[in-house]
């Protein structure tokens, strides 16, 4: 196997847009092969959405551990924003995961 740079495997930790391919390119038969190719690649967003609900109460704590305990609320501010952002990251990737799995195909 190929070994990944630590950039990559990172990026595919966090990001799952690599699993899935593009259902607006090719003809009829490639985008329906796309789709069902989507539909199974599906079964990873709980998995990335586990991992960013994680990072998230993790970077939420250490914002107020800094904030509290070491009373800089302007450095907590590096670690609130970060984990804040995963609230809209989470909702993403939960409406990408309803809409491959329940929603019925266009085709």
């Amino acid at each position: 196997m190929q070994d990944l740079a630590f950039r990559t495997l990172l990026y595919r930790y966090f990001f799952f847009s690599w699993l899935f391919r593009d259902v607006s390119r090719g003809d009829l038969i490639e985008r329906t092969a796309a789709r069902r190719h989507n539909q199974a690649q599906a079964r990873w967003l709980p998995t990335y959405m586990r991992r960013w609900l994680w990072c998230g109460l993790l970077l939420y704590g250490l914002g107020g551990f800094v904030e509290l305990i070491l009373g800089a609320p302007a450095l907590s501010a590096f670690f609130y924003v970060p984990g804040a952002l995963s609230v809209p990251i989470n909702a993403v990737i939960a409406v990408t995961w309803v809409g491959l799995k329940a929603l019925p195909g266009p085709f």
